[in-house]
C-alpha cells in the first residue's frame, strides 16, 4: 500500500524568473537539506524538517546558471556551472560567488552527478565524461566527441553497481532514442537503441532508472500515455557493438495520451513509481503512484494550479513546481503485496488524499475516470473481478516462463527466466529446466535470428542440467561455435558422448585466437601469462631434467640445438585462452573405448599441438613438490598422462611421419625413459625398507635410550 501525505510550499516567493521552472532539486551535505538551483540566477540550500532556507546564493546580472548545482560529499563544498562553460565551487562561508573559485572549461557542461561514495562526474554536452578532480587539473583540457551530429543528450542519471559507479545518459536524434551506459571500473562505454513506444509518432517525455541485479531497469513514461520498461544488462557480452534493446509494457494508460507537457515519472522503490501528469484529458494534473507488480494504482492527488512536469525523488519526499511554488509531498510505501495492492490493508488517510484501487484494462486504450469510481457499477466491477481472481488459479511460474519462450522477446523471456529461478525448487526442476531448454532450442530451429545465448548460460549454471536431459544444447553450441557454453558443459555434463567431447576438442584446436571470445573463458589464466613461464630449475622435485641426454642414440638433434630445445620446453604453446578450453576437454568424463576411434579423426597438427600443451603442462607440474598446478581446478598429473597416452595410442603412426613433431617425441621419450629409471631405484628403496621393518620389529626389548647401527648392502 502507498499513501500521499500532505504536502507544504518550500519556497516563500515564487521560484525562479524562467518559464519551465527550477533548474533541479539535489541531495545536501545533511539528509533533510536540498540545494534548490532556480532557472535564473539563484541557488538556495533548504531545510525541509525546519521548511526554511540556510542559505542563497547567486552569479552576477547577466550570467545564467546552466545545470543544477550539487553537493560534493567527499568535501562538503558546492558545484554549479553558468553560461555552459563557467564552473564554481564554493562552501557555506561563502557569501558572494564572483568570489569563489572559478574554473573556465574547454566544452559545454550538460550536467553535474555527484553521490555518495564516489567523486563529482561532469557530463558534456557532446557525451564525454570527466572526473571532477581530473577536470580541475587542466580546465582546458580537450574533450572528445562522443555522441553524433544532430544527437541531443535528454536525461541522464548517475548511480552504484556493485559499489562501482555507472552513468547513463539518453540521447535523441530525429526521433529515435539511444541509451549509453559508461562503467568506471572498466572505462566501457556501451551504446545501445532504444525501441520506445507502440505508435509511429510516439514521443518518450520522461525517464527512469533503477538497478536490479544484473540489470538497469530503464522505465519510460511515452505520449501514448503508457509506462514501458527496458532492461539493459550491466555487463553486456558485446560492448563495443550498438545493441538493440526492446522495452516491456509495464502500465497501459497512467495519464492521458494527448498530455504533450506537464507529465513526469521517477521511480520510488521496486514495485511503486510516481506519475506526475493528468489521467484524463479533460481532468486536472495529478500526482499518483502505482504498484507495477499488480499493476494497480495505489493513490493519487489532484493539483489545481498545475505543475511544470518537474518531479524529484530524495529519501522519502517528491518535489514539484505547484503553480509557482515548489511543493514538497511526504509519501510512504509500503512492502508489495496483494491486500495492500487491493486497498484491504487498514491505514490512515488524509482528507485531500483520494486513495484508489485501480485495475489495468489491458482490452482497451481508454483512460480511467477518477470520478467513477464510486459508483455502482464500478463497485459490481470490482465485486465481479475479485470473485474471478478468487476462483482462477494461480499460474505457476514455470507455466508463464514456458508460455512466454514461444513468443516474447528474448529480454522478456530473460525477465521470466529470473523469475522462476528465484522461487523454491520443486522435486521436478530439473526436468522442467530441460523443458525449458528444449523449448528455446526449438524456437531458435523455427527462427534462426532467435538467439537465447544469455538465458541458455543461466540455465547450465543451475547445475541440474546433463546431456541425456537437453541432447540438442551441445549440437547447437557446435553450430553457432559458442565456446562459453561448450567449456560450460564440459565442466558441469558428466554423460557427454565421446563423439561431442571431440567435436569440442577440434573446434577449439582449430579457432583462430581472434575468435576466441576473452570473457568466454576464465580458467587457468593464472599460470600463463603470454605464452610464457620462468625457466625451471636445474633440479626437479621429481628427478626429471628435460635438458638431461638420457638417449645417447637418438637425440643428436637435440644436442646440436640445445637453446631450441630449452625454449621448447619452457613456453607454452598456445595461450591462455585457448589452454582454459583444453582444460575443460581434460576434466570430462569419458570411455577409452568409445573415445579411441573418434581421436584418428583429428588432424595430425591438432594432434601434435594438444601433446606439446600437455607436455607443457606435466613440466608445470614438476615445478613443485605436490605435482599439482595452480589456480581453481586445474588439470591433475593423471588427466594429462591419460590423454598422453590416448593421443598416442590413437596417432602415433601419423604423428611419427611429422617433421614438426619429432623434437617433441624426442622429448616424451626422454621423459618415459626417465620415469622408467625412477621407478627402479623406487623399487630398490622398497626393498630396503622392507628390510629395516623386519629389523625394527624382531627388535622389541629396547632400553630408553639406544644407538643402532644398520647395514644395507
Amino acid at each position: 500500500m502507498a499513501a500521499l501525505e500532505e504536502g507544504f510550499t518550500l519556497t516563500a516567493v515564487p521560484l525562479g524568473s524562467g518559464p519551465d521552472g527550477p533548474l533541479g532539486v539535489e541531495q545536501g551535505d545533511k539528509t533533510d537539506q536540498f540545494l534548490v538551483t532556480d532557472s535564473g540566477r539563484t541557488v538556495i540550500l533548504y531545510k525541509v524538517s525546519d521548511q526554511k532556507p540556510l542559505g542563497s546564493w547567486s552569479v552576477k546580472q547577466g550570467q545564467i546558471i546552466t545545470c543544477p548545482a550539487v553537493c560534493n560529499f567527499q568535501t562538503g563544498e558546492y558545484i554549479v556551472v553558468h553560461d555552459n562553460k563557467v564552473l564554481r565551487i564554493w562552501n557555506n562561508e561563502d557569501v558572494n560567488l564572483d568570489k569563489v573559485f572559478k574554473a573556465t572549461l574547454s566544452a559545454e557542461v550538460y550536467r553535474i552527478h555527484s553521490i555518495q561514495g564516489t567523486e563529482p562526474l561532469v557530463l558534456f554536452k557532446e557525451g564525454a565524461i570527466r572526473g571532477l578532480e581530473a577536470l580541475l587539473a587542466e580546465p582546458q583540457q580537450k574533450i572528445e566527441t562522443v555522441i553524433s551530429d544532430e544527437e541531443v543528450i535528454k536525461w541522464t542519471k548517475f548511480f552504484m553497481v556493485f559499489r562501482h559507479p555507472v552513468l547513463i545518459f539518453i540521447t535523441e536524434k530525429h526521433g529515435n532514442y539511444f541509451a549509453y551506459v559508461q562503467k568506471f571500473n572498466s572505462r566501457i562505454l556501451s551504446k545501445y537503441t532504444l525501441l520506445l513506444g507502440q505508435e509511429e509518432k510516439s514521443v518518450t517525455q520522461s525517464f527512469s532508472t533503477s538497478v536490479h541485479r544484473k540489470f538497469i531497469s530503464l522505465m519510460s513514461l511515452s505520449s501514448d500515455g503508457c509506462v514501458y520498461e527496458t532492461l539493459i544488462p550491466v555487463h553486456p557480452s558485446d560492448p563495443e557493438k550498438n545493441q538493440r534493446v526492446v522495452p516491456s509494457l509495464l502500465l497501459k494508460s497512467v495519464v492521458s495520451g494527448n498530455a504533450r507537457s506537464g507529465v513526469a515519472l521517477t521511480i520510488l522503490d521496486q514495485d511503486h513509481v510516481a506519475v506526475l501528469g493528468p489521467p484524463l484529458s479533460a481532468s486536472k494534473e495529478c500526482l499518483s503512484i502505482w504498484n507495477t507488480k499488480f499493476q494497480t494504482l495505489q493513490t493519487s492527488k489532484e493539483l489545481p494550479q498545475g505543475t511544470s512536469g518537474q518531479l524529484w525523488y530524495h529519501g522519502e519526499n517528491l518535489f514539484m513546481l505547484h503553480g509557482k511554488f515548489l511543493t514538497v509531498i511526504p509519501y510512504k510505501c509500503e512492502v508489495s503485496s496483494l491486500a495492500g495492492a487491493l486497498g484491504k490493508l487498514k491505514h490512515s488517510q488524509d482528507p485531500d488524499i483520494h486513495a484508489m484501487t485501480h485495475f489495468v484494462n489491458w482490452e482497451t486504450s481508454q483512460g480511467y475516470g477518477l470520478g467513477a469510481q464510486n459508483s455502482e457499477q464500478s463497485k459490481r466491477i470490482l465485486r465481479r473481478r475479485k470473485i474471478e481472481v478468487s476462483v482462477q488459479p494461480e499460474v505457476p511460474p514455470s507455466t508463464q516462463l514456458l508460455a512466454a519462450i514461444q513468443k516474447d522477446s528474448e529480454k522478456h523471456i530473460e525477465v521470466e527466466l529470473r523469475k522462476f529461478l528465484a522461487v523454491k525448487r520443486t522435486p521436478d526442476f530439473h526436468t522442467i529446466i530441460g523443458d525449458v531448454v528444449i523449448g528455446l532450442l526449438g524456437r531458435y530451429k523455427a527462427e534462426p535470428s532467435f538467439y537465447p545465448r544469455n538465458c541458455l548460460m543461466q540455465l547450465i549454471q543451475t547445475r541440474v542440467l546433463s546431456y541425456s536431459l537437453c541432447p540438442g544444447l551441445m549440437e547447437f553450441a557446435l553450430e553457432k561455435t559458442d565456446v562459453q557454453i561448450l567449456q560450460l558443459c564440459l565442466q558441469q555434463f558428466p554423460d557427454i558422448p565421446e563423439s561431442v567431447t571431440c567435436a569440442c576438442l577440434k573446434i577449439f584446436l582449430s579457432l583462430q585466437e581472434t575468435d576466441i571470445n576473452m570473457e568466454s573463458v576464465s580458467d587457468y589464466t593464472a599460470t600463463i601469462q603470454d605464452g610464457e613461464i620462468e625457466q625451471q630449475t636445474e633440479i626437479l622435485q621429481n628427478g626429471f631434467n628435460p635438458e638431461e641426454d638420457n638417449c645417447e642414440n637418438c637425440a643428436q638433434e637435440l644436442i646440436e640445438k640445445p637453446q631450441a630445445a630449452t625454449e621448447e620446453s619452457t613456453s607454452c604453446p598456445v595461450t591462455g585462452k585457448r589452454a582454459a578450453l583444453l582444460n575443460a576437454i581434460l576434466h570430462s568424463a569419458y570411455s577409452e573405448t568409445f573415445l579411441l576411434p573418434h581421436l584418428k579423426d583429428i588432424p595430425a597438427q591438432h594432434i601434435t599441438l594438444f601433446l606439446q600443451y600437455l607436455y607443457f603442462l606435466y613440466l608445470k607440474c614438476s615445478e613443485n613438490a605436490t605435482m599439482t598446478l595452480p589456480g581453481i581446478h586445474p588439470p591433475t598429473l593423471n588427466q594429462i598422462m591419460d590423454w598422453i597416452c590416448l593421443l598416442l595410442d590413437a596417432n602415433f603412426t601419423v604423428v611419427v611421419m611429422i617433421p614438426e613433431a619429432k623434437r617433441l617425441l624426442l622429448s616424451l621419450y626422454k621423459f618415459v625413459k626417465s620415469q622408467i629409471s625412477i621407478c627402479s631405484e623406487l623399487n630398490k628403496i622398497e626393498v630396503s625398507f622392507r628390510e629395516l621393518q623386519k629389523l625394527n620389529q624382531e627388535k622389541t626389548n629396547r632400553e630408553l635410550y639406544s644407538i643402532e647401527v644398520l647395514e644395507l648392502f
